[in-house]
């Protein structure tokens, strides 16, 4: 590593966030069926996002696509964001998280879990909580909207909430240690 940045694990991942309708069960006064409306339109968004499950450290980006252009991008404003720390960060194995042209920052070094095995990253549950708090039985007029609902969705999650859902006894055993 040659410097001397404090190491930073965290785990990085991607989720489409859209105009597309989520229907879930939801509360009703007995013998009241709920009506909740819905749409077909498939407008989507992404989030770039990156967990530190120990610190509950955060940081993400929504992107127009998930490519390597995006990716690179994504890297870039994390390695900024993040400047005195040297980060580990453990992917998926993505094909734009692989691809030779990924500009890659000095203070960031990826590594990749083993492919097919989502349980293994963490802010895999941090999407499904996002979903359920920000888009679970929502329709949105525009792609604004979703970006608006997405940002406020992502400034939500506290510290805490974060460690919470991403803590994982396995990890502290045999990475975070």
């Amino acid at each position: 590593m040659g410097d001397k940045r404090q190491v930073q694990v965290m785990f990085q991942d991607e989720a489409g966030f859209g105009r597309i309708f989520l229907p879930r069960n939801c509360w009703a006064p007995a013998k009241m069926r709920p009506q909740v409306p819905a749409h077909h339109i498939r407008e989507m968004r992404y989030a770039f996002g990156a967990v530190a499950p120990q610190t509950g450290a955060k940081f993400f980006l929504v992107m127009p696509r998930c490519d390597t252009a995006c990716m690179s991008r994504f890297l870039k404003e994390l390695a900024d964001y993040f400047p005195d720390k040297y980060i580990v960060l453990l992917c998926d194995n993505a094909i734009w998280h692989r691809a030779k042209t990924l500009v890659t920052p000095e203070n960031i070094m990826i590594l990749h879990i083993p492919p097919y095995t989502p349980e293994m990253n963490p802010i895999e549950q941090v999407w499904g909580y996002m979903r359920r708090e920000g888009f679970v039985n929502r329709v949105f007029q525009t792609l604004e909207h979703v970006i608006d609902q997405l940002c406020q969705t992502i400034n939500n999650l506290a510290e805490k909430r974060l460690r919470s859902i991403t803590h994982r006894e396995w990890l502290y055993k045999t990475i975070l240690d």
